[in-house]
């Protein structure tokens, strides 16, 4: 099967490295007009260069999607860019500082929480209102298998990713007949420059543990990731809605 997205827009969020990365060069390749945003915009927009060098068209934009004012603008400068919005990755996400419940903070609450939920909340906010105007489009919410079960000093995190699934199912059913499409992946373990961290700040062991857990006996690739997310995003997943779809290696088989 040949997804193509030739004259079509793809924004993807959180697209400086890892995951997000791997899919807007996935879009890229497959012929879409990319969006890069990140807050790190600098990377953004190195990203976006090396794309255009390859003769793809892309933008890179300083976003920090925990801030509405900034998402807007966002999807209002690909929208002026490239004229539309086809598809969108909202894939922005931080790790929490792993605590027990009761030594949690206020202050990595608000933070996790603001990118990882209250930032896909408001990507889809404004992408949607394009979206509506168009009678078209097709979004994917990065969860997580955090979004999936429980982890000891990660509830922040796990209850931000559970709380994707609520917003994408209920989105979709609110835009279901207007052609609009939206679905949620959640990635297994993936080697990205956020696991790496996870590795330095002495987590390795766990990721160990974890590894050994998986059905499929390896690590993912960032590239499985943006496969599944660009068929979701395209004709072939055409009547695939409200859906989260695990890419995991089976690990939640277990």
């Amino acid at each position: 099967m040949n997804i193509s997205f030739e004259g079509k827009v793809a924004l993807v969020t959180g697209a400086a490295s890892g995951l997000g990365l791997a899919a807007a060069k996935a879009f890229a390749e497959s012929g879409a007009s990319v969006a890069l945003a990140d807050w790190n915009e600098n990377a953004a927009r190195a990203a976006a260069d090396e794309l255009n060098a390859r003769g793809h068209k892309a933008i890179g934009i300083r976003c920090n999607v925990a801030d509405d004012a900034e998402v807007e603008a966002m999807v209002s400068r690909t929208v002026e860019t490239f004229g539309r919005l086809d598809a969108a990755y909202n894939n922005a996400g931080v790790q929490n500082v792993l605590a027990e419940t009761a030594d949690t903070t206020r202050e990595d609450y608000d933070r996790v929480m603001g990118v990882n939920l209250q930032g896909v909340w408001s990507c889809m906010k404004f992408e949607l209102q394009h979206m509506r105007k168009q009678a078209s489009g097709a979004i994917v919410n990065c969860s997580s298998l955090g979004g999936l079960v429980g982890g000891a000093e990660r509830g922040i995190y796990h209850a931000a990713k559970h709380g994707i699934h609520g917003f994408t199912k209920s989105a979709a059913l609110e835009y279901g007949t207007r052609g609009i499409r939206v679905n949620a992946i959640c990635p297994g373990l993936i080697w990205t420059p956020m696991v790496d961290q996870m590795v330095t700040d002495g987590q390795g062991d766990a990721l160990k543990a974890m590894e050994k857990s998986i059905p499929m006996g390896r690590v993912g690739r960032p590239e499985e990731i943006a496969n599944a997310v660009l068929w979701l995003c395209s004709d072939a997943a055409s009547y695939v809605t409200g859906q989260s779809i695990s890419v995991d290696g089976g690990f939640v088989m277990r």
